[in-house]
């Protein structure tokens, strides 16, 4: 009965179950491919079994009379037959071709090789099934596949230059690239054509492949991705050397955008009567980070040198007389008055003039060697500090969250507001700080009652731009209207 089945009209059979392995071909799920290839292989089978008894060979050309009916269902059949043999290979393709750790590369592998795998399908059907003379054909096409080949040149050579960029690895999706003609940006899509690349402007820049492999090119992101900024600083000959490089390594060692590891490097260029020429040599996170990194140095370099009594160099283009350059014995730097950190504090913008100038006549100093704790983590400081000279390191919960350099102030919540350190502060070098206490800052409220509100405004809106910023944690914002409350609390205690 089976055989009857199967081989009395052997052709129908075979069609009928050659269009019942294409329907369940698209039925099976893409992530089942073992099971796809299982059931590919039985349909094959059963239609070579089907073939075989029927003394068709799928593999010759048999021809067929123009009159003879069964000569459009052997077409349909052996052309069927070649494309389950087709899909069948594919399976094993996509199954068993695979590069381990480079799935780009072995999806474009897994591409070519099928290409392949449907030309020879397609001109197996034209040779076996058609009877179309390849050789003749292939030898007849090469001039058509010149005029193609010209016509689309542009078109070749960029898919071209996709594989070999795909097969070479110059880069992945993700990397930060830097070409010769000054592109630069982070690789977005990647395709057989063209490379898309996101800007720092924003833009996405889609250059061909067959351009891209022209380039000199970059990685930025290997071996890893922190980036190395270079800049140059001038500085007036009125210390030795090694002081203004000891300097400038506390300004880079107070900077919190930069890498730590490897350590940031100071290097001397040059000397000459008009300036100290240093280079600052730093890493950043990612090229992302360059200019918010290189504007805290700056800041950070002007901060320092100003607490140590450095100059900055006149300009090499300045036409100046050599015997109006200061020396060591002539320099006069500006000197930091507590008056001169008061006026650069946030909080205390509101005051006037003279409250600045009377507050600023309170202050003490303070010193701190290295290692020594200013105060503690859950700790009122009931003081405000004004950093004049050193770094303080700030930890919560053992891991440090950023540095304090000179201009930098804390303590203002726990004088103004009642609240406590959220950090742990650590003297990292020998630190001298101006200190204002509870007692300094009383008269100023009792004369002017409204500077409370002003005052707890400044900090409020500080403590949220910090909680924003996960700098503190979000139960150490407070309203204006608590602190507020807070102070006059403390004030009138």
């Amino acid at each position: 009965m089976i055989d009857d089945a199967l081989f009395g009209k052997p052709l129908i059979s075979l069609i009928t179950v050659g269009f019942a392995g294409i329907v369940v071909w698209h039925l099976l799920s893409r992530h089942r491919p073992t099971t796809r290839l299982v059931v590919q292989i039985i349909f094959f089978a059963v239609m070579t079994l089907i073939l075989v008894g029927s003394g068709i060979e799928p593999h010759r050309f048999q021809g067929y009379e123009s009159e003879d009916p069964r000569a459009l269902l052997v077409i349909v059949a052996k052309t069927l037959w070649w494309i389950h043999l087709a899909w069948a290979v594919i399976g094993f393709i996509r199954l068993y071709l695979v590069l381990e750790g480079s799935p780009r590369e072995a999806r474009l592998l897994q591409d070519l090789v099928i290409g392949v795998v449907y030309i020879g399908m397609a001109l197996s059907v034209l040779a076996f099934v058609f009877g179309v003379p390849i050789g003749t054909l292939v030898a007849t096409s090469g001039v058509v596949a010149i005029i193609l080949g010209l016509a689309l040149q542009n078109t070749l050579a960029d898919v071209f230059s996709g594989i070999a960029l795909t097969l070479g690895r110059p880069y992945i999706i993700g990397d930060w690239i830097l070409l010769s003609d000054g592109t630069e940006g982070r690789v977005v899509e990647s395709n057989w054509r063209a490379t898309h690349i996101l800007t720092s402007a924003n833009n996405v820049v889609v250059l061909p492949n067959s351009f891209l492999a022209k380039l000199g090119l970059t990685n930025v992101s290997r071996p890893d991705e922190t980036h190395l900024l270079i800049l140059t600083i001038r500085i007036a000959p009125t210390r030795m050397p090694a002081s203004v490089r000891h300097v400038m390594a506390t300004a880079l060692a107070s900077c919190n955008s930069i890498v730590r590891e490897p350590p940031p490097v100071v290097a001397l260029k040059g000397l000459d009567a008009t300036a100290l020429e240093v280079e600052l040599q730093f890493r950043v996170t990612s090229p992302s980070q360059r200019v918010p990194a290189r504007n805290e140095v700056l800041d950070l370099v002007y901060r320092h040198c100003k607490s140590a009594g450095l100059l900055l160099a006149i300009p090499p283009s300045a036409t100046v007389l050599t015997a109006d350059l200061p020396t060591e014995e002539s320099a006069k730097p500006p000197s930091v008055t507590p008056l001169a950190l008061i006026e650069a504090i946030p909080v205390f913008t509101t005051l006037t003039s003279d409250e600045k100038r009377r507050l600023a006549e309170t202050t003490t100093v303070r010193e701190f060697r290295k290692g020594d704790v200013i105060v503690r983590e859950d700790e009122m400081l009931p003081s405000l500090m004004m950093v004049r000279a050193g770094i303080i390191a700030a930890r919560n919960a053992g891991e440090e969250r950023g540095r304090l350099a000179p201009g930098d102030f804390f303590g203002e919540t726990g004088l103004l507001a009642g609240m406590q350190e959220v950090c742990t502060l650590e003297a990292l070098t020998p630190v001298t700080a101006y200190e204002i206490d509870q007692e300094a800052f009383a008269p100023l409220l009792s004369e002017r009652p409204a500077l409370a509100e002003e005052i707890a405004d400044q900090l409020a809106s500080r403590a949220e731009r910090f909680r924003n910023g996960a700098s503190l944690p979000p139960e150490h914002a407070r309203s204006a209207h608590a602190i507020l409350k807070t102070i006059r609390t403390i004030f009138k205690a």
